[in-house]
């Protein structure tokens, strides 16, 4: 009876986090560029009430273990990063990424390396221009260009434009001269596994080694007007493409999320019912005495 009552415990703590996944996912339905979380469980050891035999030669043959499961666990919480539905808004610095891949924001406006802890990866595209014209996202991070450093669009500057490899294009201003090809371009991260990104907040995400950041051809010199490692041209290498004017919302699917918290409520029920179950026969043992 105190296994199962330990069963009936570890089942109750897996749907409670299980109801907590599916409450953040449908609290981020309208987030830009969040990506759901989905939980899998496992069960936990199994107690041996006997061994497995090996078949006899010439004799009986062989006879399975007998085991007792002692409750389950949560055995990951996933990170999904399908695209999400897009959604046109024609501002000129709202943009979405369609395909793979990640912008790239830091605290910094300049000498950024892209395994810097300042670093951040984001699919959220709203961004604006702060006081001093530098492009930034609503919490003040930089947009980085392929050479880790802030875009600053020049005084005077007007019709502004992005096209869908991420070059940033005005009117009205002459170019700096130490501007190249760098300079106007914003870059894109691309993960094997964007999975193994860790959620930080503000939907960004920080970097881990098992993220599997791709960095650049090591047979190409990343001289003046080449991306420095790690920071991509959206639509090469089979990175995403910029759409402007538009942003990227949650792949929340509510119908969904909804189905998996009646599982989970559920779940969570028939566990609770285990240990009334198991707690009104360990009252009738106690009362055998009487």
């Amino acid at each position: 009876m105190l296994r199962s009552l330990y069963s009936g415990i570890s089942g109750m703590k897996g749907f409670q986090n299980n109801l907590d996944v599916v409450g953040n996912n449908i609290a981020n339905v309208n987030s830009t560029g969040y990506k759901k979380s989905r939980i899998a469980f496992q069960d936990l050891m199994s107690q041996q009430i006997k061994a497995a035999q090996n078949p006899v030669e010439n004799g009986a043959g062989g006879t399975n273990a007998s085991q007792v499961g002692l409750g389950s666990k949560i055995g990951a919480i996933d990170n999904i990063h399908t695209q999400g539905n897009r959604q046109t808004t024609n501002r000129a610095l709202d943009l979405a990424l369609e395909g793979d891949g990640m912008f790239i924001l830091s605290k910094d406006a300049q000498g950024n390396t892209i395994n810097d802890e300042d670093v951040s990866f984001t699919r959220a595209g709203n961004f604006y221009l702060d006081g001093e014209s530098r492009l930034v996202n609503s919490d003040g991070l930089f947009v980085l260009n392929t050479a880790g450093e802030s875009i600053t669009i020049p005084d005077g500057a007007t019709q502004i434009s992005i096209n869908g490899t991420g070059e940033v294009t005005f009117t009205g201003a002459e170019l700096p001269e130490d501007a190249n090809a760098n300079t106007y371009q914003i870059a894109v991260a691309k993960f094997s596994n964007p999975g193994g990104l860790i959620k930080q907040g503000g939907s960004t995400y920080r970097n881990t080694e098992n993220a599997g950041l791709m960095l650049n051809d090591p047979d190409v010199d990343a001289g003046e007007g080449e991306p420095i490692n790690g920071f991509k041209i959206p639509g090469s290498n089979g990175t995403a493409d910029v759409v402007s004017g538009a942003l990227e919302m949650s792949n929340v699917d509510l119908s969904e999320e909804f189905t998996n918290m009646i599982i989970a409520q559920r779940g969570f029920q028939a566990n609770t019912r285990i240990i009334t179950t198991s707690d009104q026969i360990l009252e009738e043992l106690v009362n055998l005495k009487r």
